[in-house]
């Protein structure tokens, strides 16, 4: 009894002591992104399940509900991923199982992220307030057949299975889908695949999503680019059971063929760009003209509004001096009815 406390107390001490990826949605440095994001561009137009089994290590036992008995997961219609993300459900995937992802453009790598997944994670509504996460791999393709891996890291503790229920700090966990409760995306930044030669990252056309199985059993478990098991809540063994993929959101499409006209949105000119903290940046806004004056909203990489400034357009440009700390922002504004933004980076 005394060993097994002191393994749950060491459990414990390892959501805090090892944390050093950012904190979960609503804290200071995390990097979660709303699903109403200004940033965010499209969503996923395609998607294919392949479903897992409902017990990776027993590939036999099987889940009823209602009149279907299956191996494998069945909660959830693979249209349940596409487009914005809501309240009428997700698709399972199951123990390995995962989904193949297509937009209506290709990505493309720019500064910041580039896409985000979204999982119906949630927080334990008990002390420590951790959060009950269902984590996936994701991997990226320029054709649809040569996929390479976001590099993952996982600091969670493998000497213990997390439970059916089990909570994990997400503050362990980096470059895995599932990290952020529901409506908040895990952002992906092609960046850290700049490396890999068997992809093009100014067109990646395809997204794929794999389940983590969760257990710990060397002879099943998922591993972290450090070859470090990556223990999540295992046996899921049930219709719903594995990674539930919400939706995928496009933030950098390719060419302007991808981009969805969200609230009307066309693009600001900045110049310069990269700028450095006070500099004075020039914004066009072609066509207006006969508009002399405008509130600019400025937004950080989550999607959050760090602060509001007026400028006077001038032949169809405004000067604006933007006291920012370093970092990627978005700058957006209405005119009538139609919404402008561009994305800067502060050096």
């Amino acid at each position: 009894m005394i060993k097994v406390l002191l393994t749950v107390i060491s459990c414990l001490l390892s959501f805090y002591l090892f944390a050093q990826y950012p904190p979960a949605a609503g804290l200071p440095g995390s990097t979660a992104i709303h699903k109403d994001s200004s940033i965010i561009s499209g969503w996923a137009k395609t998607c294919v399940v392949s479903r897992g089994y409902i017990n990776i290590e027993d590939t036999s036992a099987t889940f009823t509900l209602g009149e279907i008995t299956s191996n494998h997961v069945f909660s959830g219609h693979d249209s349940l991923a596409l487009n914005y993300p809501s309240n009428a459900g997700s698709v399972s995937l199951g123990d390995g199982g995962y989904a193949l992802i297509t937009f209506s453009s290709a990505l493309k790598n720019e500064a910041g992220p580039d896409f985000a997944v979204f999982e119906n994670a949630f927080q334990s509504t008990l002390p420590p307030y951790l959060y009950f996460l269902e984590l996936a791999f994701v991997e990226v393709s320029s054709d649809g057949e040569n996929f390479v891996r976001f590099p993952s890291y996982s600091l969670i503790q493998d000497s213990l299975q997390t439970d059916s229920y089990g909570q994990t700090n997400p503050e362990l966990i980096h470059n895995l889908a599932g990290k952020y409760v529901a409506n908040y995306g895990t952002p992906f930044d092609l960046e850290d695949l700049k490396d890999s030669t068997s992809i093009n990252l100014d067109r990646i056309t395809h997204v794929k999503i794999i389940d983590v199985g969760g257990t710990i059993n060397p002879l099943f478990a998922s591993r972290d680019c450090m070859e470090r098991i990556i223990n999540d809540p295992f046996p899921t063994a049930f219709a719903s059971g594995g990674f539930d993929l919400n939706a995928v959101a496009a933030i950098n499409f390719a060419n302007n063929e991808g981009v969805e006209l969200l609230e009307n949105k066309h693009q600001l000119l900045a110049y310069p760009n990269p700028i450095v903290s006070g500099q004075t940046i020039s914004l066009t806004l072609a066509a207006y003209s006969n508009i002399t004056q405008a509130e600019f909203y400025i937004y950080d990489i989550s999607g959050l509004l760090v602060k509001s400034v007026s400028g006077t357009i001038i032949s169809e440009k405004v000067k604006l001096n933007l006291y920012l700390q370093q970092g990627i922002y978005y700058v957006k504004t209405r005119l009538n009815e139609n919404i402008f933004s561009c994305k800067i980076i502060v050096l």
